[in-house]
């Protein structure tokens, strides 16, 4: 795995990475776990070009006794799903699936939980590695406020975000990811589904398209790949967690159990309305692919009828303008959960099916953030910016080797915190040179930033 992490990274060959990530899935149950390269494509706007990063993991042992679970009924899970079995792969791809630790990860951002690699291509046929990050878990909503909710909502979420949030990155890496066919049709002419068997999930007819040689699901995307598959995965983890065998899996039971899933969802609605901070109403785009995906689940469930959920602009206690969110929990198991079920349906239906201009119109049509309509999204928009908390910021660990042993360096949870550990991570003074020298290299192809 190294020597082609070696390779790909001498040679710029992607080849080589995608052997060593072949490597990285044969590698199950490590104590220490590690991935490096390109990986994530969700800051580039076309989707495509894929952003460093690396991290060194220690695996917890306990939480992971919970997810290996989960992988060994998952089969058993997946007929849950709303679409028919012609829908899934046609063997799962059990994976790895471990939490863990974080002791370093070098990145523009920590995800809570990933899904990798993300070739298509291997997973659709080899396999993947599930990942949830229990240290970044544990750190949801510590030390912050929490807008937009009740007071008796607001008690709840912050008792119950850790362990709603643990259930949802389990089923959103696992089921969510990790689920779903793409119809193809390889160079021989082959398909890899029954041609006249296999049925459209809306209109009961043969289906029309798939993936001709060539194609995958990014470049038949484009640009929204990202934000549709995270709308995908986080819709089957919203739905999913609605089972009782699961979250007995997660340690769940009785009115918790209820409490969880009401939590997980009412989680859900307000990082959709909290989204709106990273849409640009300047050139109509979204800057997040996860936040884009949330807005539209929260666009989803406030279209279903009863009034589920209900976004209010209210007046808070300091003066100035406030929202408030309501979710009616009783009647997420029924209306809920049919929205959901439907358009989970129609997600992956165009997903598998290959058909982007379906897609493309449902979802820029639920993305859509304007005045026309009620909640009357582009003005709330701005109370939202008005009460954004600051961005989170991990402070992480540095390891130095003693005489006989490693040595752990902890860091104050604070800005010098974060200096300090800086400073000891990279005390030769060497790294500024570096990156100069990288960016200097990197001048000739932006000609336009060079000059300016």
């Amino acid at each position: 795995m190294l020597d082609k992490y070696i390779e790909s990274f001498s040679e710029g060959s992607v080849d080589a990475h995608k052997d060593a990530s072949r490597f990285w899935i044969q590698n199950k149950g490590p104590i220490i776990e590690l991935y490096i390269g390109f990986i994530e494509s969700y800051r580039d706007p076309f989707g495509v070009r894929g952003e460093y990063e690396g991290f060194v993991a220690m695996v917890n042992k306990e939480t992971t006794k919970r997810l290996s679970e989960l992988v060994d009924r998952a089969e058993h899970f997946l007929p849950l799903l709303p679409w028919t079995s012609a829908y899934e792969k046609d063997k799962f791809q059990r994976p790895d699936f471990t939490s863990l630790d974080v002791l370093t990860f070098g990145s523009s951002g920590i995800p809570a939980g990933i899904n990798i690699p993300n070739y298509d291509d291997i997973r659709q046929t080899e396999g993947f590695k599930n990942v949830s990050l229990g240290n970044v878990l544990s750190s949801v909503l510590k030390d912050s406020k929490i807008t937009f909710l009740g007071e008796k909502d607001e008690e709840l979420l912050r008792k119950l975000a850790a362990a709603s949030f643990e259930v949802q990155v389990g089923l959103h890496e696992l089921l969510g990811h990790g689920s779903g066919k793409l119809f193809q049709k390889d160079a021989s002419g082959k398909y890899n589904f029954d041609t006249e068997n296999v049925k459209n999930l809306e209109t009961g007819q043969p289906i029309t398209s798939w993936y001709e040689p060539g194609e995958e699901y990014t470049s038949k995307f484009r640009a929204l790949s990202s934000s549709y598959e995270e709308c995908r995965a986080e819709c089957v983890g919203i739905f999913l967690c609605l089972s009782s065998e699961i979250l007995r899996i997660f340690g769940h039971h009785g009115r918790e159990a209820d409490d969880i899933i009401y939590t997980n969802w009412l989680n859900m609605v307000r990082s959709g309305l909290m989204s709106l901070e990273f849409f640009s109403p300047d050139n109509q785009t979204w800057g997040q692919a996860h936040c884009q995906a949330r807005f539209v689940i929260l666009r989803v469930l406030l279209k279903a009828e009863e009034n589920l959920v209900t976004v209010t602009r209210t007046t808070g206690s300091d003066g100035q303008p406030d929202i408030l969110i309501k979710l009616d929990r009783s009647k997420i198991n029924t209306v809920g959960k049919t929205a959901i079920g439907n358009f989970l349906k129609k997600l992956q239906l165009y997903k598998s099916t290959a058909d982007f201009a379906s897609g493309k119109e449902m979802f820029d049509r639920l993305s859509n953030v304007n005045d026309h309509e009620p909640p009357h999204f582009l003005s709330l928009r701005t109370i939202v910016l008005q009460r954004r908390q600051p961005r989170k910021i991990f402070v992480q660990c540095n390891t130095t080797l003693g005489e006989n042993d490693v040595l752990l360096h902890e860091y104050e949870a604070s800005a010098a915190g974060l200096i300090q550990s800086f400073v000891e991570r990279f005390p030769d003074g060497k790294t500024d040179a570096y990156l100069e020298d990288l960016w200097r290299k990197d001048m000739k192809h932006f000609p336009d930033v060079a000059t300016a």
